[in-house]
């Protein structure tokens, strides 16, 4: 790893991932969540103050990016309900199927390499009626800006630790056997090729 990867980079997906329209976006889903929850990509914890205490049970917290992590683990440390880490990626969720209540997943998509594979394991771990929460950018429905988009993400995505531009979210979460039950989209403030979002609910199919 790279002094760019370990030293700048998590600073500036922090910063990024941060920023006002972006935290708009986390508090439309996190307080939803319920139970047992398990949010995969926690990155830094930027989503922890937006979680009802009186609703959550436990977290697990997926991230495997150790310098990420610290951050998040300096956060949860004031947390009002257990968490529990697990440094693995997405496509490897380390517990039992059905054990979990809601899944979270926020600006995550973009970056598992196989997302696919990672919403088939989010699946797996739900309990029957348990809901999957998300929020992520992805592709514009908008052709000009879908060409940007493929232009430039093949470099966007060696700067910006893995994330993609142009991801359909929606197809992604089918393919991951999930049956999506609300959805929302628009394009959030910024610059157009990296801002229209998706989110809502969906449920194992």
């Amino acid at each position: 790893m790279g002094v760019y990867d370990r030293y700048i980079l998590p600073h500036l997906i922090n910063l990024a991932c941060g920023a006002k329209p972006v935290r708009l976006q986390r508090r439309k889903v996190v307080p939803q969540a319920q139970g047992r929850v398990l949010e995969v990509g926690i990155g830094s914890g930027l989503n922890l103050p937006f979680y009802d205490p009186a609703k959550v049970e436990k977290l697990w917290a997926l991230e495997p990016s150790d310098d990420i992590r610290r951050m998040a683990e300096r956060r949860a440390a004031r947390s009002p309900f257990p968490i529990e880490f697990i440094d693995l990626p997405g496509e490897m969720i380390p517990l039992e199927a059905g054990s979990v209540d809601t899944v979270v997943t926020t600006y995550t998509l973009c970056t598992i390499p196989d997302a696919v594979t990672a919403l088939r394991e989010m699946r797996r771990v739900l309990r029957p009626g348990g809901q999957l929460l998300f929020s992520e950018h992805g592709r514009a429905p908008d052709p000009s800006v879908v060409r940007w988009q493929d232009r430039l993400d093949p470099l966007w995505s060696k700067i910006a630790g893995g994330c993609h531009l142009n991801r359909e979210i929606p197809a992604l979460l089918r393919q991951g056997g999930f049956a999506i039950e609300t959805l929302e989209t628009m394009y959030i403030p910024g610059p157009r090729a990296m801002s229209f979002n998706y989110w809502g609910a969906a449920a194992p199919d």
